[in-house]
């Protein structure tokens, strides 16, 4: 029987509207969820499912010492996880793009006990923060993905607690919670070195007020700086041509009433910029704010609870889920966010393993 024009015009619609289909952004994408275990010394593998809001539990992975900080490479194909127990070390995992699962790919020595670590843009190199040793350092990252030597090891105020580069890869900077600043550095990425910057430090008032994490909106005109001993926010612009910052705003991640210890964890932007959210463990809740777009100032939202002692969270890329970790119920706390406010609502909750801290969430085709 031999096939009409009509048919065949048809036939190459559908067949033009499935490409379109994959072609589309994350129209056939997995989103994967990996969540670091200090206590149970693993990491839990998850499938996110945006469709039914649901996390699937996909594998767990033992890693033999206490796993805390991770990073993802730039093209989402190895996830580094440093561990805090003796012998310190980074573990270089490769990402299988169907299943998600982890391969371990290798080891390498850290210089001391990492709070947090992260790769620059190119992913040829590793920064290390440590809060016991009051360093931060740069490891080499092979051609095929795993974490080399330490290549360079800088002392620092006490309690370095965090490190990023910037988007353009020129400028790198670290809290110290103990020493109550931000040290800047000039960064070689040809070399993987480190120089001193100018002002080298930033101070963050008041005195004992621990900054701890912090991020840059996507424009690179503001960071936003989270501290640990008071809760506090901090805005302050950010000059990308020469990496200096200048505090514009100070406001606050406590639920009002607050009469406790503070004891912030961690802070992220939703994708599209519009809102801010902190976590502060000690009232086990999670802050949001709204950006404003031409000023990145913010304006609170108000507090939502969340899992117990939230020390980790991340967002989705497509703004609709915050995933946060409760470091002493030992469950993640799936939290749909409202596409008008922002704001983060009523979780689902998912066991993980003991003393979830940290929650990385990775896009694959």
């Amino acid at each position: 029987m031999t096939s009409t024009p009509r048919i065949r015009t048809r036939v190459a619609q559908l067949a033009l509207a499935a490409v379109a289909a994959l072609s589309t952004p994350g129209a056939w994408a997995a989103t994967w969820v990996y969540v670091a275990n200090a206590d149970s010394q693993d990491v839990s593998v998850l499938e996110l499912d945006r469709n039914t809001a649901t996390l699937k539990p996909v594998d767990t992975v033992p890693l033999g010492g206490t796993a805390m900080p991770m990073a993802v490479s730039p093209d989402k194909k190895v996830l580094y996880v440093a561990l805090r127990s003796q012998p310190f070390r980074v573990v270089s995992l490769a990402i299988d793009p169907v299943s998600g699962k982890l391969r371990k790919l290798g080891e390498a020595p850290l210089a001391d006990s990492m709070a947090n670590i992260d790769t620059d843009a190119t992913g040829r190199w590793l920064f290390a923060a440590s809060y016991p040793g009051h360093k931060i350092t740069v490891n080499s990252i092979g051609k095929d993905g795993a974490v080399g030597a330490v290549q360079q090891l800088i002392p620092t105020a006490p309690h370095a607690h965090a490190i990023h580069a910037d988007a353009a890869n020129r400028h790198v900077f670290a809290t110290s919670l103990g020493g109550d600043n931000l040290s800047a550095w000039r960064f070689d990425a040809e070399s993987g070195r480190l120089t001193a910057h100018e002002p080298a430090l930033t101070q963050v008032a008041p005195e004992k007020s621990g900054p701890r994490h912090f991020v840059w909106d996507s424009a690179q005109r503001t960071m936003y700086v989270l501290n640990e001993l008071d809760a506090a926010v901090h805005v302050m612009a950010y000059d990308k041509e020469r990496g200096t910052l200048r505090p514009v705003q100070r406001t606050t991640a406590l639920p009002a009433g607050f009469n406790g210890k503070p004891w912030a964890a961690d802070i992220h932007l939703s994708p599209d910029g519009r809102t801010l959210y902190a976590s502060e463990r000690t009232s086990s809740t999670l802050s949001s704010f709204r950006v404003d777009a031409a000023t990145g100032q913010l304006q609170p939202l108000g507090q939502v609870l969340t899992e117990k002692s939230p020390r980790g969270f991340a967002v989705d890329s497509s703004g609709r889920f915050l995933i946060a970790a409760g470091q002493e119920s030992h469950h993640l706390a799936l939290h749909p966010i409202d596409p008008a406010t922002g704001i983060p609502g009523t979780p689902t909750r998912v066991p993980v393993g003991k003393n979830p801290n940290w929650v990385e969430i990775v896009d694959l085709p």
